[in-house]
C-alpha cells in the first residue's frame, strides 16, 4: 500500500475518488439535516450529468487529443432509447431494475453508434473531425424530432419518419418534436453520482492502462505511434466508444429526472456540445477532476446568482475568464504549483 501511495498518479487518482465520494457523504448529510434547499437540491442530478459528460468529453479532447462537438448527440440517443424503454415496461418491471436496464440499454445504443460514426470520423483530424461530428449531433436531434413510434389500433408496433402517416399510431410513445411524455422519474442524487463514480473509474483505470498510454502517445504523435506498431485505428475507437457510452448513461440519468423528454437544441444540440467543451477546457484538458470541478460551478454560479438579474451573466463570464487565466497562464500555474500542499507533503515524505 505504501509503494502504491509513493506512485503520483496513484495518489492523484485515490485523492479524486476519496474527494467524491467525501463530497456525495457531506451533500446527503447536510439534506438530511435539511440544510439544502429545494432549488439546490434540484440541482444535484445535474451537477452529475454535466459532471459525467465531462468526464466522457475529456476522454476525448484531453486523453485522446481529438476535437469532438458532437457529443450531446450521443447523450441524446442515451436519453432516448432508456427512456422509451422505461415508458415501456412502467407496468412490467419494478422501478429499480428498470432503471439499471434503461441505464444500460443508453450506454450501449451510444456505444454502438459511436462505434458506427467512429469507423469513418476518426480517419479524419482536427477542425475536420469538429465538423463532422458537429453535424452527426445536430442529425440524430433532427432525425428524432421527425420520429414518431408507437403501436397501432391493431396493436403492430410501427415507426415513422412521415408525419402524414403519425395519425395511424394510436399510442405514441415517442411523438416527433413533442418527445416522449409521461417519464418514471427514477433518477436520484444517489444513481447519479453512482454513475458518475463509475465514469471516473473506467476513465482513470483506461488511463493507467497499457491501453490508455497507448492513446496518449497517439495523442502526442500520431505517426511515431504508428512506427512503434500501435494499431491508431483501434485505440482511437476504444477511446471514442467509451467516451460515448458515458455519454449515454449521462444521457439516460437526464431522461429520468424528468416527465417530459424533448430533443430541443438547448438541451441536446450544438450549445450543449459547447458547453460541455467549455467545461473540459476551463477544468484544464486531460484533467478528470478538473473537468467535474468546472462543470459543477459553472452549473451551479448562474442559478445562485439569479437575484441579480441579468448582471449574472456578467459575473459568469467573468468567472469563466479568470478560470481560463488560472488555468492557462503559465505565472499562475507556476505559482499554484509552488503552494500546492500536497506537493510540500510529497516532498517531506522523500
Amino acid at each position: 500500500m505504501a509503494k502504491l501511495l509513493k506512485n503520483k498518479t496513484t495518489k492523484n487518482n485515490l485523492i479524486t475518488i476519496l474527494g467524491l465520494v467525501a463530497i456525495y457523504v457531506a451533500v446527503m448529510i447536510c439534506n438530511g439535516a435539511g440544510l439544502i434547499n429545494n432549488h439546490i437540491g434540484g440541482l444535484l442530478v445535474p451537477f452529475c450529468v454535466y459532471s459525467t459528460m465531462a468526464v466522457s468529453l475529456n476522454l476525448i479532447v484531453g486523453i485522446l487529443g481529438d476535437l469532438s462537438l458532437g457529443h450531446a448527440g450521443f447523450m441524446c440517443i442515451g436519453a432516448f432509447t432508456s427512456a422509451y424503454f422505461s415508458k415501456a415496461m412502467a407496468d412490467a418491471l419494478p422501478m429499480v431494475p428498470r432503471f439499471i436496464i434503461a441505464v444500460i440499454i443508453g450506454a450501449v445504443f451510444a456505444a454502438l453508434f459511436g462505434f458506427i460514426i467512429g469507423i469513418p470520423v476518426l480517419r479524419l483530424h482536427g477542425d475536420y473531425l469538429a465538423i463532422v461530428t458537429l453535424a452527426f449531433g445536430e442529425i440524430i436531434k433532427n432525425i428524432i424530432n421527425a420520429l414518431y413510434m408507437g403501436r397501432t389500433e391493431s396493436g403492430r408496433f410501427m415507426i415513422t419518419l412521415d408525419i402524414s402517416k403519425s395519425s395511424e399510431i394510436k399510442d405514441k410513445m415517442l411523438n416527433g418534436p413533442q418527445g416522449i411524455t409521461g417519464i418514471p422519474v427514477s433518477a436520484t442524487f444517489t444513481a447519479g453520482f453512482i454513475i458518475l463514480l463509475l465514469a471516473v473509474l473506467v476513465t482513470l483505470n483506461l488511463t493507467n492502462s497499457r491501453s490508455g498510454r497507448a492513446i496518449m502517445s497517439i495523442r502526442d504523435n500520431r505517426i511515431a505511434s504508428e512506427s512503434l506498431g500501435i494499431n491508431v485505428t483501434k485505440y482511437k475507437m476504444l477511446a471514442f466508444t467509451i467516451s460515448a457510452a458515458i455519454a449515454g448513461c449521462a444521457g439516460a440519468i437526464y431522461a429520468h429526472n424528468s416527465t417530459i423528454l424533448q430533443a430541443k437544441s438547448e438541451r441536446f444540440g450544438y450549445n450543449m456540445s459547447i458547453m460541455i467543451l467549455v467545461y473540459v477546457v476551463l477544468g484544464g484538458i486531460g484533467s478528470t477532476r478538473g473537468s467535474i470541478i468546472a462543470a459543477v460551478v459553472l452549473t451551479l454560479i448562474p442559478e445562485v446568482l439569479r437575484f441579480i438579474g441579468n448582471y449574472r451573466m456578467l459575473i459568469y463570464a467573468v468567472i469563466m475568464i479568470a478560470m481560463m487565466i488560472i488555468n492557462w497562464n503559465p505565472k499562475s500555474r507556476a505559482f499554484i504549483e509552488k503552494h500546492n500542499p500536497f506537493k510540500k507533503k510529497e516532498k517531506e515524505v522523500e
